[in-house]
């Protein structure tokens, strides 16, 4: 995976062709990257653990995975991987849009159990692992997707679409209504969550401060200091640092410009500062990493 295909938290791109909306990305921790960063989009996507383990959180809950597992991931949902400890793990990232299912008439599968999903009035397993009783004939639907997509045989699109139809089918034979208890509290976290990434993203390389940030979603500084600890692990001050070198690191691999502009164009005024913090985090100097070395 390149090392921009994950550098803005809400994701611009699209991931998947309109003709046929689904596409697998064979990707590594950490040798395509340390993490992938906290951040959503509007397709759905399923990563399938093929060697090694890693971390997944999903909003904020965290997935201790291992080879085989399979994390679900519905649009919408803020989403991470990272590694854990000094461990490797390679995965597939399956992303497609869910309408590629959808009819265009009123359909009772759509209305009955695909916009109750996306709506959060179901609920569907998200963490899918070998003790779970129906792993291995969801497992099946999507190694068999791949298969199709990796020799592409006459009309395998339909057969990929049966496949699918068939993971979901397995997914809602164990669902169950969503708990309305703690979900109108998590959906406003969950809010303000996606409020203080979109302020990052527009203004990252500006002298962001804690009061500005708390300002922009209604916190006290100190309020806003907890609440970022709590649902992140870290610091808002370390975050932003590790997000303004992440794409630092992109803009190294995409353009041509120099190593001191784009310093200064993700936020970084010290270029020695900036050459430092890069090599803490990537383990080569900003020249090397361009020069993939």
């Amino acid at each position: 995976m390149k090392i921009g295909e994950y550098e803005n938290y809400q994701e611009k791109r699209s991931h998947t062709p309109s003709s046929f909306p689904y596409v697998t990305y064979p990707c590594s921790i950490p040798l395509d990257r340390l993490k992938v960063p906290l951040h959503w989009h509007d397709e759905m996507e399923l990563v399938y653990v093929k060697k090694g383990c890693g971390i997944v959180t999903v909003d904020f809950t965290t997935y201790h995975v291992s080879a085989g597992d399979i994390v679900v991931i519905l649009p919408g949902q803020l989403h991470s991987i990272e590694q854990q400890q000094s461990f490797s793990m390679e995965y597939e990232n399956i992303i497609f849009r869910l309408d590629m299912l959808f009819p265009r008439q009123e359909d009772l599968c759509v209305s009955s159990y695909f916009l109750p999903l996306l709506q959060r009035q179901l609920e569907i397993p998200a963490y899918l692992h070998k003790e779970w009783d129906s792993y291995g004939a969801a497992a099946a639907c999507l190694d068999e997707a791949d298969r199709l997509c990796g020799h592409r045989p006459p009309a395998y699109e339909l057969s990929v679409k049966s496949q699918l139809f068939q993971f979901f089918y397995i997914l809602f034979s164990h669902s169950a209504s969503a708990g309305q208890t703690d979900a109108p509290s998590k959906r406003r976290s969950l809010d303000r969550a996606k409020l203080i990434f979109k302020h990052i993203e527009n203004h990252y390389a500006e002298n962001l401060t804690i009061k500005e940030m708390a300002e922009s979603c209604g916190f006290s500084q100190s309020h806003f200091m907890k609440f970022f600890k709590a649902s992140f692990g870290t610091s808002f001050v370390a975050y932003l640092k590790e997000y303004r070198l992440s794409k630092a690191a992109s803009l190294l691999v995409s353009s041509s410009s120099p190593i001191l502009t784009i310093a200064q164009e993700t936020g970084f005024d010290n270029l020695s500062y900036f050459n430092r913090s890069f090599k803490s985090m990537f383990g080569v100097t900003p020249r090397q990493f361009r020069q993939g070395l």
